[in-house]
């Protein structure tokens, strides 16, 4: 397993930008799919997008595609998540996961490994 710390919420106007990080400790962070989840008040935690080990291969949520881009720097360790153009409605815990399959999948049951979270207030 790997440690994830998310960094990089805020408060942020509708069509603002915010870009968080995701730092993961462990020597094999690498051979890692990573994702982004995001989790609001009193709704199911949902999919936000993946990024393949390589970043060869990228996947998001309906609801962010062209807005939001997932990125990772293997060299350190780190895993992005650039959001632009956004709504109240993406208001929500921002949470970070490990999957050790690899391939990048939208559900949660192929990560093993999550972070706390980081808190991403989007004001209307």
């Amino acid at each position: 397993q790997v440690q994830l710390v998310e960094s990089g919420g805020g408060l942020v106007q509708a069509g603002g930008s915010l870009r968080l990080s995701c730092a993961a400790s462990g020597r094999t962070f690498s051979s890692y799919a990573m994702g982004w989840f995001r989790q609001a008040p009193g709704k199911e935690r949902e999919f936000v997008a993946t990024i393949t080990w390589s970043a060869g291969y990228t996947r998001y949520a309906d609801s962010v595609k062209g807005r939001f881009t997932i990125s990772r720097d293997n060299a350190k360790n780190t895993v992005y998540l650039q959001m632009n153009s956004l709504k109240p409605e993406d208001t929500a815990v921002y949470i970070c996961a490990a999957s050790s399959f690899g391939t990048g999948n939208p559900d949660p049951i192929y990560y093993g490994s999550w972070g706390q979270g980081t808190q991403v207030t989007v004001s209307s």
